[in-house]
């Protein structure tokens, strides 16, 4: 009787045992597949682009997604329209969309990108996290057919953190240090001039910031001009930066808005990183260059970028805006609002990415060197760099 009774006691554990649903159920945790996407700009205005999101398998509970929209190289409210706010999957569905609205025109702007950002209350897993709307453009009218270009004095979404417009009546020595001299070998490029803080070749007028490269000797150099610098002063790491300006021209002459890393003291040219904004050969006068310069020593030098030519003028006709965007591991280079050259962490030809950390402002008219050649008797003199701003922005 008493095996009978313990038989029937371990019959009923094990049958217990064997039926509890907290061993039988395994957790689904949900996984949300997005993709980035491409969309043609066409020209009617605000458009409505419908961003899917979807379940690799429908679940027992709403699923709840909160989303921002982020500027890359598009802007809010110039390219997108910002959106934000909480998408919802119902349970048993697998698919839902997010509403956008893309703002297209007749200009052109090359391709740009924006991204949406996801966040969850509840435990999911993302395909991706951040994805990318990629804004094909399809236009070809140029935004300065009719007028000189300009950019807005703010952003919506970004703060201003440094301007100067170049309204007083002498340059900012708050802001501006003027580096003195020819340098090391023609500062590296067996460059001609002799840089001077002589009003001279560097000034305030109308308005503007005028460098003036002049064929008159000084200090046993034929020519002069000026060279300014933030260094130690200003300097920024990601955000966005708009120069606008009218550039010099001819032989031998080779104007460049920049930046070179703080860091160049301790780590030394070209492991500290150099961005050039803008830099233009003067007997090309219809041609602008954006360009990085990066290696961690001289044997591992490297510089990646690209051009962009306007047709039937100079760039000394009227002003233009040049443009860099930075964030992390990634940089947009812009004339006119118009992507020229992006540049990321992935391109670097095995050399380290050095474009994270904070960089100061250079300005300068170069006379002769490497790249432009020296001045022959083609060569108008003076000639003029104006800078009629330069704008830094930051995320809010």
């Amino acid at each position: 009787m008493l095996n009978k009774a313990l038989f029937l006691i371990s019959s009923l554990f094990i049958l217990a045992s064997g039926c509890d649903p907290k061993e039988e159920i395994e957790q689904i945790i949900p996984m949300i597949q997005i993709q980035d996407m491409d969309y043609l700009e066409g020209d009617e205005g605000v458009v409505s682009l419908d961003f899917p999101i979807s379940l690799e398998q429908a679940y027992t509970q709403d699923i709840k997604l909160n989303y921002s929209t982020d500027d890359a190289s598009a802007f809010q409210n110039l390219d997108y329209k910002k959106a934000e706010g909480q998408i919802i999957i119902p349970a048993g569905s697998t698919e839902a969309t997010i509403t956008l609205e893309i703002i297209s025109d007749i200009i052109k702007e090359g391709n740009e990108i924006f991204r949406i950002r996801f966040e969850a209350d509840q435990e999911v897993e993302f395909s991706m996290i951040t994805p990318t709307i990629k804004i094909l453009n399809d236009d070809v009218l140029l935004p300065y057919e009719t007028e000189d270009y300009t950019t807005p004095s703010t952003y919506a979404g970004w703060t201003s953190v440094w301007a100067d417009e170049f309204d007083g009546t002498e340059i900012n020595s708050a802001w501006w240090v003027h580096e003195i001299g020819n340098g090391d070998n023609g500062w590296g490029n067996n460059e001609l001039e002799f840089y001077t803080d002589a009003p001279e070749n560097s000034r305030i007028e109308n308005g503007n910031l005028v460098i003036e490269a002049r064929n008159d000797s000084w200090n046993n150099r034929q020519y002069t001009s000026a060279r300014m610098i933030t260094k130690d002063k200003k300097s920024f790491g990601f955000g966005r930066t708009d120069i606008r300006a009218k550039l010099p021209y001819g032989q031998g002459i080779w104007p460049a808005l920049w930046m070179l890393g703080i860091n160049i003291d301790q780590k030394g040219w070209p492991a500290c990183g150099e961005i050039d904004i803008m830099e233009l050969i003067g007997n090309l006068p219809s041609t602008s260059h954006a360009t990085v310069h990066l290696g961690s020593d001289m044997s591992n030098y490297k510089y990646i970028g690209d051009s962009y030519k306007i047709f039937d003028e100079k760039f000394n006709d009227r002003f233009h805006v040049f443009s860099v965007v930075r964030e992390m591991s990634q940089m947009w280079f812009y004339v006119d609002d118009i992507l020229i050259f992006d540049f990321s962490s992935k391109d670097t030809q095995g050399q380290s990415y050095p474009f994270n950390e904070q960089f100061f402002f250079i300005f300068n008219v170069a006379i002769g060197g490497n790249w432009p050649g020296n001045p022959d008797a083609s060569t108008i003199f003076p000639q003029y760099m104006e800078v009629d701003y330069i704008r830094v922005f930051e995320k809010e």
